[in-house]
């Protein structure tokens, strides 16, 4: 059975040593202390270890059952879902006045790894619920925001975002579903919606959906979609549930992975919906909601690979097979630990430094979701929307492949359902898809992101690379380990950006040939920088004689080797960029 360890102590580095929290000025940080942010994240972690982490199999085996209308969620997750909203972890980063404990979206970023880790599917009921609050918190009125949000904060009632119809998944202008206006003010809601995670259970008491459809007379495409808060009950003007409304589930799916989250068929017969936002401007209040989801699914990816590192780790560690080539290490044993051998080293190198240099890309990337939320500075945001798209694709892609590895290390046992590990790699598996899959990512990042604001963010990334080399300098240790290597990276990502400026206005195909490409070379860009960063600051700590020793000396190797083994990976990237849309385009589509 699988087991799991949150990593306190490498969030705590993270935290303090190469993000210094507590000296940004950002309003909030100051209170983020060490022992302030060593206690949330401990608990987090005994929380996920011990309370959360028995359901996950149990989730997988089990799945959800749909009877009468009711769906059965697998048997411990109502407890866990009860520990998880009565220690307040739903609340964490929410708004004080609507009973949130009001702390920093980094903090939520900081506990959440380990929830995810521990069990996917389960964490998916408040983190849908979460992307619910911030839509209707900022695009809802003050009766909507009484109405709702203290509910949801404290999930006493969940939430879920209704986009995708039978015909219709990113193409959301050819959706059918019906908001008809009512003399009250109200709008009657008709239609159907499918992959709705968390659509109907039996942990909360109302489950409040925000459903995109069409106005009759609105605008034709996306431009007449509207936003609507469809709850599951009424609620009368007291507070008190009432009515059930005109929703319902009328089908479960049967799913590669996160059996223990509902992923349900919803049918809307006229259902009572209120209006959020503007009349014909719901893709832009959805889109508050999606960017979260976004960047929390980016995270699930970053966390199934790393529960999936952790044991693959002590697999190796314990697996006896084969001798190492260079002499026996456990004469006494008839055979050496797995880890002994190059290529297994290789895949959990591979494995560690996805996950210590994603999770500080992660983490780098909350602080500036703050930055931008708390102070309001629109280069910030930018900045934040520039890399949201490459926080989603990139975390996710690599976060499926390194569950594969991790399950390849335990040989025939990872293909066996008790071990535990395929599990881990059919779970990652659906964050490369939902909350658009990771080919439109990277056709976002292509064709709207890397020009937005006439190419400044792009701009200001590129320089915030250049000015973290200019002040690491030159050092005989780090340079020719992860700096040059840093340096190098950026100037192909440069290359290939100046490629699609260049043939993207005579053959847009060229441009959008590479964009997968584009993604994943500004992927590996950013965990470059994080593991420079995390290098510097080691090497300077253990120049100073500050922080376990140890701990600082494996930063350094595992910089060295994102380093030397994986940055030169672009190169490649950007080969492949620079052959154009030719060879992608060449065959006509009968011959394939």
């Amino acid at each position: 059975m699988p087991t799991y360890t949150a990593p306190t102590q490498d969030i705590q580095f993270l935290l303090h040593d190469i993000l210094d929290i507590a000296a940004q000025d950002i309003p909030g940080y100051s209170d983020l202390d060490r022992d302030f942010t060593a206690a949330i994240v401990e608990e987090a972690g005994k929380l996920a270890a011990n309370v959360i982490l028995p359901t996950n199999r149990t989730g997988d085996q089990q799945g959800c059952r749909l009877e009468n209308g009711v769906v059965r969620v697998p048997d411990g997750f109502r407890e866990a879902f009860d520990a998880l909203r009565e220690g307040g972890w739903t609340a964490l980063d929410c708004d004080e006045a609507y009973g949130g404990q009001g702390l920093p979206a980094i903090m939520r970023t900081a506990s959440n790894e380990a929830f995810v880790s521990a069990n996917m599917a389960l964490n998916m009921y408040q983190g849908l619920t979460h992307g619910a609050y911030l839509a209707i918190h900022k695009h809802g009125t003050d009766a909507q925001k009484d109405t709702f949000l203290p509910k949801l904060v404290s999930c006493q009632w969940t939430g879920t975002m209704n986009l995708t119809e039978a015909h219709c998944g990113t193409d959301l202008g050819l959706m059918r579903t019906k908001a008809e206006p009512q003399e009250d003010g109200t709008y009657r809601i008709s239609g159907e919606k499918i992959f709705i995670s968390s659509g109907e259970h039996e942990m909360a008491d109302n489950i409040v959906h925000l459903v995109l459809a069409k106005i009759p007379g609105g605008p034709d495409g996306v431009k007449g979609i509207s936003l609507f808060i469809v709850p599951k009950f009424l609620v009368n003007e007291d507070g008190s549930l009432g009515d059930r409304n005109g929703v319902r589930c009328t089908g479960l799916e049967e799913k590669m992975g996160i059996h223990g989250n509902s992923t349900c068929v919803m049918t809307y017969e006229g259902a009572t919906g209120y209006l959020l936002g503007a009349e014909h401007k719901g893709m832009r209040a959805m889109f508050t909601m999606m960017n979260d989801a976004r960047a929390g699914v980016g995270l699930q990816g970053l966390s199934q690979a790393a529960i999936a590192y952790q044991n693959a780790l002590a697999y190796a560690q314990d697996r006896l097979q084969g001798r190492d080539i260079t002499g026996a290490k456990q004469p006494d044993a008839p055979a050496d630990p797995i880890i002994v051998h190059p290529d297994v080293r290789r895949s959990l190198m591979e494995q560690k430094s996805f996950v210590e240099g994603g999770r500080a890309f992660a983490m780098w990337a909350s602080m500036l979701l703050d930055r931008a939320e708390r102070t309001g500075d629109e280069a910030t945001e930018g900045l934040v929307s520039l890399l949201t798209p490459v926080i989603k694709g990139f975390l996710t892609d690599k976060g499926y492949e390194y569950a594969t590895q991790a399950q390849q290390i335990y040989g025939g046992h990872g293909y066996i359902e008790e071990w535990g590990m395929s599990q881990y790699v059919r779970d990652a598996r659906i964050a490369m898809i939902y909350e658009g899959t990771n080919g439109v990512q990277a056709l976002d990042l292509v064709g709207r992101k890397l020009a937005s604001g006439g190419g400044r963010h792009a701009m200001a990334f590129f320089d915030h690379v250049k000015g973290f080399l200019k002040e690491a300098g030159q050092d005989d240790e780090l340079s020719p380990a992860i700096l040059d290597p840093l340096k190098a990276a950026s100037k192909d990502l440069q290359a290939a950006a100046m490629f699609f400026m260049q043939q993207g206005p005579k053959d847009p195909n060229a441009a959008l040939a590479g964009s997968t490409d584009f993604l994943h070379m500004f992927g590996h860009v950013c965990l470059g920088l994080m593991w420079g960063r995390m290098a510097v600051k080691a090497k300077a700590m253990l120049e100073a004689g500050e922080g376990d020793a140890d701990f600082l000396r494996t930063k350094i190797a595992t910089a060295r080797f994102y380093g030397r083994r994986q940055l030169p990976l672009t190169g490649a990237l950007l080969k492949r960029i620079e052959s154009g849309s030719e060879p992608v385009m060449a065959l006509e589509a009968a011959n394939f």
